[in-house]
């Protein structure tokens, strides 16, 4: 437990565990190659976006960028060839994927901004017509920008774009085209920005600060230092001594999935996603999502877009907006809000029903979660006690203990079976430890 503890602290570098140690395994400089620039030196970048699949981050810094977390500095113009064409423009002022499939002709294009033009590539390709002024693209959106980054309906209130310049932010709605401006005051100047695993990120020199998308609000102690978390450096962050959890160590406490498909895993005081997107697995303390959740937890389930945290005898409910909010009023008791006496377990709900299931020790009880008041209706013996956690979904149940689970059809063969099914041990394919 206290292996998987020490790797979940460790937030977004997690998601940077499959990359080699700095500067191992990186080709040798070629002749002429003494210039680059290092990034590890303490540099500030000019743009960040993602690449068009959604897996790799470009880190631009005047004609180079670097393709990665970690990796030597390569020209921009092999990537984004007609760059060599426009040098006249100076270097890239900011750049954004736009992932949004509503948007067919500029989905998973990436924008890159240089004074008062626009390039859109596609397939690593300009786009025809292109490069074109701002404005043609972005009524609205200053020229000469600083920073931009894409943020989704659900992380913004709309299809948004947030670019800045100065201490103004220009929300761009995608749909409408319409532009509203606000000044955050607060945040530092961000000479780029971007957007991680649904975290957005202020760069300024050589640091980072992380904002609210929607109020630019900051929480925790920024700024830190980018090295420690956004590329690998020697004598910096967790360079190579990093080592993910063996899955035979590892112990869940809860885990859910949202309405949008994404699995929440808990463990101690931190929690994993498994977003069914590209971005893949990622870490974090679990009061950066639930703020006053500030124990661990000991069960999760998902209703009707709000998420039940559970802890002890209270029952934490959370309203899915642009973030996780606390409903007015909660927490509650477990017997105000359930009907429910003592701890839990373990809870899932499965797709589409109303019914959660709780599992306390040897039993498993039943809430219809559209009665009033909610009462247990349906108590059955559990053929499999003291489990950690369970999920519903189209395979099935899984409830987990310890390093393995348990996979059932149905609710009902899970509560009526009286021999367990064979156990089946936790992968690295299911939350990225090691085998």
């Amino acid at each position: 437990m206290e292996l998987i503890t020490r790797t979940l602290l460790l937030g977004l570098a997690l998601s940077l565990t499959n990359a080699a140690p700095a500067h191992q395994d990186e080709p040798a400089p070629e002749d002429g190659d003494a210039a680059l620039p290092d990034r590890c030196e303490g540099i500030e970048f000019d743009a960040i976006t993602l690449d068009e699949s959604g897996k790799n981050p470009f880190f631009f810094k005047e004609g180079h960028l670097w393709n990665g977390f970690y990796g030597p500095a390569k020209p921009s113009t092999m990537f984004f060839k007609e760059l060599d064409e426009h040098h006249h423009l100076g270097h890239v002022d900011a750049a954004f994927r736009m992932h949004n499939p509503a948007k067919q002709d500029a989905h998973d294009h990436i924008f890159l901004f240089l004074d008062d033009h626009v390039f859109s590539y596609y397939n690593h390709t300009l786009e025809t017509g292109y490069p074109k002024t701002i404005q043609e693209d972005f009524p609205g959106v200053p020229t000469h920008l600083d920073a931009a980054v894409e943020c989704p309906q659900g992380e913004c209130i709309t299809d948004s774009v947030l670019f800045f310049k100065g201490q103004d932010v220009y929300v761009y709605d995608i749909v409408t085209k319409t532009v509203k401006t606000k000044t955050w005051p607060h945040l530092p100047l961000c000479t780029s920005a971007f957007r991680w695993a649904e975290h957005y990120y202020c760069f300024h020199g050589h640091n980072f600060t992380r904002f609210n998308p929607v109020s630019g609000e900051v929480s925790g102690t920024y700024p830190k230092d980018a090295r420690n978390y956004f590329m690998k450096c020697e004598n910096f962050g967790h360079g190579g001594d990093h080592k993910a959890p063996k899955c035979s160590e590892v112990k869940l406490d809860a885990i859910t999935t949202d309405d949008r498909g994404r699995i929440y895993l808990f463990t101690g005081l931190n929690y994993m996603r498994v977003d069914n997107r590209r971005n893949g697995l990622h870490a974090f303390p679990i009061t950066r999502g639930w703020k006053e959740v500030t124990n661990g937890v000991d069960a999760v389930f998902s209703y009707t877009n709000k998420m039940y945290l559970i802890k002890d005898d209270q029952v934490y409910i959370y309203k899915t907006d642009a973030h996780y909010v606390l409903i007015e009023g909660y927490p509650k008791s477990l017997r105000e809000e359930l009907g429910v006496e003592g701890t839990v377990d373990a809870a899932f709900l499965c797709p589409n029903e109303h019914t959660v299931h709780i599992l306390q020790g040897h039993m498993i009880r039943d809430v219809d979660l559209t009665a009033t008041p909610r009462v247990i209706n349906r108590e059955i013996p559990l053929p499999l006690p003291d489990i950690d956690a369970g999920l519903c979904g189209p395979d099935g149940i899984k409830v987990f203990k310890g390093s393995q689970y348990y996979l059932y059809e149905s609710p009902m063969i899970l509560a009526t079976s009286r021999i367990a099914p064979v156990p089946r041990n936790i992968t690295s394919g299911m939350i990225g430890c090691e085998d």
